[in-house]
């Protein structure tokens, strides 16, 4: 199985399953202490807000649920793919806070059957359209590395100071 070619060095070593589980206890800490005024701020010039940022968390663990559930139950399952910043474009009235109580919501959901999958569970394959052949571990890879990509614009966010 080879892993994800972007978001695998964000997992490299590091406990998948703490991963999912500590990096949106980070990102909700981080955003419910700045003043809302910061969720229409971004990281730099051109890119998303943070309100667009946990959007688009939000969205990522709802195609994480299904295509979690979908490959522990359907043999033969292939992942449909999307196009994320068309999903963005499609949410322009999601608040940050909406977003970021469905993004945490549905992970603790996510969360608790990860931990809870049996080994044979784990190496379940299913195909996706461009990665080919891949198992519930590259998934749960690929959701931890996702979000730990996403972190650090959080972060930066976080530390601007208000301009006047």
């Amino acid at each position: 199985m080879k892993p994800h070619p972007v978001y695998s060095k964000f997992v490299e070593g590091r406990d998948v399953l703490q991963c999912l589980e500590q990096t949106p206890a980070r990102i909700e800490s981080l955003v419910r202490a700045w003043p809302r005024t910061r969720d229409e701020e971004t990281y730099a010039p051109g890119k998303w807000t943070a309100r667009q940022i946990l959007t688009h968390l939000a969205q990522i663990e709802m195609v994480f649920t299904a295509r979690l559930r979908f490959a522990l139950t359907v043999d033969n399952y292939v992942v449909q793919t999307f196009e994320q910043d068309d999903w963005v474009a499609v949410e322009p009235h999601a608040t940050a806070l909406t977003a970021l109580d469905a993004y945490v919501g549905m992970r603790r959901m996510n969360h608790q059957l990860s931990r809870g999958l049996s080994a044979d569970q784990r190496k379940r394959q299913f195909t996706h359209p461009e990665f080919g052949a891949i198992d519930v571990d590259w998934l749960l890879g690929w959701c931890a590395g996702h979000e730990l990509n996403h972190l650090p614009q959080i972060e930066t966010i976080a530390r601007e100071v208000p301009g006047p």
